[in-house]
């Protein structure tokens, strides 16, 4: 897949970019290669490629999953000018 000149523009047009004749010239030039480059991308056979979440072999340091803070919701509902229940009750900002 290729994009010509009119394409380009249209879509400049449609991300509301303002650009010229000359910038049309090179961006046609620059997106042609990057979609030529993401056909090559998408040849490449990765069937049996193991799906990875990072390039490297490393495990992650996990601490325990125990709490290390006490709850301070109620000292700080005490100091709230307006509360609700459970909830900080602001002023309406759009009506």
């Amino acid at each position: 897949m290729s994009l010509n000149k009119e394409q380009v523009k249209e879509i400049a047009q449609l991300a509301k970019l303002s650009i010229n004749d000359s910038e049309i010239e090179q961006s046609t030039i620059e997106l042609n290669n990057i979609l030529s480059l993401m056909a090559e991308l998408s040849e490449i056979e990765t069937d049996h490629v193991e799906p990875m979440a990072h390039p490297l072999k490393m495990s992650q340091r996990l601490r325990e999953d125990v709490v290390t803070e006490t709850d301070l919701s109620e000292e700080f509902q005490e100091i709230a000018p307006k509360t609700g229940k459970h909830h900080f009750l602001v002023p309406t900002v759009i009506e």
